[in-house]
């Protein structure tokens, strides 16, 4: 399959050329360990979702976490009924 520049979605690393994901995250590491929170804050289309991917795939593969990545964009279509939003959410896990 030939590789071509994605703009629109996640990126692939078979199928995109892309930079590496995870230099956007240098610092993630230590807030995980230390059971902190972090924000991933970006404009549209910059690889936020890539990155966030990336990192769920690497910190399942170490073994030491099982991580999880779902979006809460299932729920936007029921903005104004929060409870709806909230089994659409839970519906998509």
């Amino acid at each position: 399959m030939e590789r071509f520049f994605n703009t629109a979605g996640p990126c692939e690393p078979g199928r995109h050329y892309m930079l590496a994901p995870l230099r956007r995250l240098p610092d993630v590491g230590r807030y995980i360990d230390r059971g902190l929170y972090f924000v991933l804050h970006a404009a549209r289309q910059v690889g936020k979702t890539t990155a966030l991917r990336a990192l769920a795939k690497e910190l399942t593969q170490h073994g030491r976490y099982i991580s999880v990545a779902l979006t809460l964009e299932t729920g936007d279509p029921f903005a104004d009924d929060i409870a709806r939003a909230e089994d659409a959410i839970l519906d998509s896990m």
